[in-house]
């Protein structure tokens, strides 16, 4: 299944030195633009090189980095000796809410996905030149348009989620613009993802693997639905009448130069009002609409086995429903943005050093990040998904837990040393932040470890979205007042199975153990921890925090001392300020508030 994927990467890097350069590059006896765009068949093979962008998602010095080290999921602390993780302060700013906009990690934020975006743009625009060249029928053109918008519409999702204010864009055009204001944003988003929900093919066949499909634009919509109040959304001023209306007079297909020219500038500025927005619903109204196209879709199952979407061999997840396909050989694609490398690394990131001789890894482990021990806490000793009742076994656990905590051994079964000659197990405790033991915190172990020597870096597909949220963001949506649809297809047996598979191993003694013994039923109270549990480190626990005003709070994220609400926005990068565009020498682009 990822082999087609690889394909469309490395045709799409044949075609072109970059997406940036897609229309000037210069043919060097590899296939050029033109030779690509002269059939559908070889015009899909143009899309790979609007992912690689998606690479830089999962990077600690990327989004996931930020979005896991400033939530309550997430620990880098100082290791002494030697301040191992030191960096200058950098991660202890981000695991204190301290940031400042020189932050490595928003800069590389804006570069990567406002670069992913803008390719997007690229490609809409070629596909549009090539049409009649490549004898293209309407539906393909119009599905392989929509991807490419889905796409961009991720890119954009991703930036507006850190900043707020972005510089949105939806043509391949030099714009100078001040950056739009949050709800305008969300507007644009929503919009776009909703006018592509007829056209943009479902996950049907192993040819979209990787890709965005319609379950997935439906599961996005659902998350912005979710969101918007946090966004600053209301229903007031979303969607102004000044720029979506209900309809726009079509263009007639022969219409000459110059009424194209009147008629852009006449519509060219409005949007649609997006059917499913009627006056009439709430926010949460949309959400479960969203979520019941997903479940009805009948495309998607939760896995009885948790781990399964996490695998090495995950592609047969039919939980996953948006994916980084990964390839963990030290060979192939590695390529540095700053201090980003576009491989999976969590599981190097986590573990201590001594687990390479547990584990046969071919990279030494950088000891580095952890849970925050509060994080911990929420997990019963029998859940699957925490560390689990095999702590005292370590390194020869029996069952696989989202979390290590315990004793190293080496391959021969004894106690692994590590460079100062310790062999203390990994607890949950964290000394401090600014002189931890190098044993301290709880190590991530939900994706699985390649014992094998294999692979260099993770060969998991890293998940972006899985078909779980679109159950507990339903279930959100109801408990805030949405509309309660009742289960649909298989939602109620999905739902049991979710709860069932986090206590799948019973407890030590062997006795079955339910969900509603460790936690009880599901409120609106408690379904914020249940979310920590069921996607910690997947790019969504910032996010849940501030949609319940948890993320400034010190008795729910350990570290902070109390944050103001300005900090659920980052701030604007120094390095894009200082490059911002002027008009008669007063710069377009300013800071966020409170920055």
């Amino acid at each position: 299944m990822k082999k087609l994927f690889y394909i469309l990467a490395a045709v799409a890097t044949l075609s072109m030195t970059s997406c940036s350069d897609l229309l000037d590059e210069v043919n060097y006896g590899n296939p050029s633009v033109e030779d690509m765009m002269s059939s559908e068949e070889t015009a899909v093979m143009m899309f790979g090189q609007c992912y690689a962008d998606l690479k830089w998602v999962h990077d600690h010095w990327g989004y996931w980095g930020v979005s896991s080290l400033t939530a309550d999921e997430c620990l880098c602390p100082i290791r002494m000796p030697s301040e191992h993780w030191a960096d200058g302060g950098y991660w202890k700013r981000l695991n204190t809410h301290k940031w400042n906009s020189f932050a490595d990690a928003f800069k590389n934020i804006w570069n990567t996905t406002i670069s992913g975006a803008v390719n997007c743009n690229q490609m809409i625009k070629t596909f549009a030149d090539f049409k009649e060249k490549a004898n293209m029928s309407e539906a393909s053109y119009n599905a392989f348009v929509s991807e490419l918008e889905v796409l961009r519409s991720y890119y954009f999702y991703l930036i507006f989620d850190c900043f707020g204010r972005i510089p949105y864009l939806e043509e391949y055009v030099e714009s100078v613009e001040p950056l739009m204001e949050p709800h305008l944003v969300w507007s644009y988003l929503v919009s776009c993802l909703e006018r592509n929900l007829d056209k943009i093919p479902e996950a049907e066949g192993t040819q979209y693997y990787g890709r965005v499909t319609r379950g997935f634009a439906q599961g996005l919509l659902a998350r912005l639905y979710l969101n918007a109040e946090s966004y600053g959304c209301t229903p007031e001023n979303v969607f102004p009448e000044n720029i979506f209306v209900k309809e726009i007079p079509a263009l007639k297909e022969d219409a000459t130069e110059e009424e194209q020219k009147a008629w852009k500038k006449e519509y060219g500025h409005l949007r649609l009002l997006p059917a499913r927005w009627d006056g009439n619903k709430s926010f949460y109204d949309c959400v479960v609409e969203c979520c019941d196209a997903v479940i009805e879709s009948d495309i998607y199952s939760i896995e009885e086995d948790y781990f399964a979407n996490f695998a090495i061999d995950n592609e047969s997840s039919k939980e996953n429903m948006f994916i980084l396909v990964e390839d963990g050989r030290a060979n192939f694609d590695v390529r540095y943005n700053g201090s980003m490398m576009n491989k999976m690394r969590m599981i190097h990131l986590s573990l201590h050093y001594s687990h390479q001789s547990s584990y046969n890894l071919i990279e030494k482990p950088w000891n580095g990040f952890c849970a925050r021990p509060k994080f911990m806490e929420l997990f019963n000793v029998n859940d699957v998904r925490g560390a689990g009742w095999e702590t005292d076994k370590g390194t020869k656990r029996e069952k696989q837990w989202g979390w290590f905590v315990g004793p190293i051994y080496n391959t021969k079964g004894s106690l692994a040393a590590d460079q100062n000659g310790a062999t203390d197990p990994i607890r949950v405790e964290v000394e401090s932040l600014d002189a931890a033991n190098w044993y301290d915190g709880a190590r991530m172990t939900k994706y699985e470890i390649d014992e094998t020597g294999t692979y260099a870096w993770a060969e998991n597909d890293f998940v972006l979205m899985r078909y779980a949220d679109v159950l507990w963001m339903k279930r959100e949506a109801i408990l805030r007042g949405g509309k309660d649809t009742g289960f649909k297809g298989d939602e109620q047996r999905d739902l049991a199975t979710l709860k069932k598979r986090a206590f799948a191993y019973g407890t030590k003694e062997g006795e079955e153990y339910t969900f509603e013994q460790a936690y009880g039923e599901i409120t609106l109270d408690n379904i914020l921890d249940e979310r920590g549990r069921e996607f910690s480190w997947e790019l969504v626990r910032r996010r849940d925090l501030i949609r319940f005003g948890k993320f400034g709070d010190p008795s729910y994220v350990q570290y902070v001392e109390g944050t103001s609400e300005h900090l659920n926005w980052f701030p604007i990068p120094y390095s894009v300020l200082e490059k911002s565009p002027e008009i008669d020498g007063v710069d377009v682009w300013t800071q966020n508030e409170g920055y």
